[in-house]
């Protein structure tokens, strides 16, 4: 599938919006056609992480993300590394995306007795309460207006919900109007 992508305006924009429609949908299909399969390489999910940062900071303006304190040199886990990678791609570019404006995402990994913790918290308008039930589900979104204006498919935390069930983890997400969002990931460690 090959699309043609003009520079600027409307058209550009409808491009890359349903090129990342396309390739977040075929990324869906994938880890849902391995959801039981295991994978047994074991990972430094420290590491993972500290690309995926240094990859999406050198992406912005801005250092968009730091490092939280408790945050781990090395920390393994069995698993697979490109998805872990989006996993927390996925939820630093939503932490961006709905984030405070000059506020950067922070990103904590840390062992946590036998399993591994994964944080990315923001300090973002909140969600209430009503939405975090449904914010995994397939193209669900809070403000569709903003979402659709700040970018994004709709699918990611969706995409997010089954690398974590494929890693047979938990996910967690906290959000409290006017003070930002964190999402907890806790998944079995090596």
């Amino acid at each position: 599938l090959a699309l043609v992508v003009s520079r600027g305006g409307w058209c550009g924009r409808a491009a890359r919006r349903l090129t990342q429609l396309v390739d977040d949908w075929l990324s869906l299909s994938r880890i849902e056609a391995v959801i039981h399969a295991r994978s047994y390489d074991i990972l430094d999910l420290a590491g993972i992480a500290r690309q995926v940062v240094a990859d999406v900071n050198a992406a912005h303006d801005k250092v968009a993300v730091v490092a939280a304190p408790g945050s781990a040199s090395k920390v393994s886990l069995p698993g697979d590394a490109g998805q872990l990678a989006q996993l927390i791609r996925n939820l630093v570019e939503n932490g961006i995306r709905h984030g405070a404006a000059g506020d950067p995402v922070s990103v904590e990994v840390a062992c946590e007795g036998e399993n591994v913790r994964l944080v990315v918290a923001d300090k973002g308008a909140g969600i209430e309460p009503e939405h975090l039930p449904r914010l995994t589900e397939r193209f669900y979104r809070v403000d569709p207006s903003r979402s659709r204006d700040a970018g994004g498919t709709g699918l990611g935390l969706a995409i997010v919900k089954h690398i974590v069930a494929r890693h047979r983890g938990q996910l967690d997400i906290a959000s409290q109007p006017g003070r930002g969002t964190s999402v907890r990931v806790r998944l079995p460690g090596a």
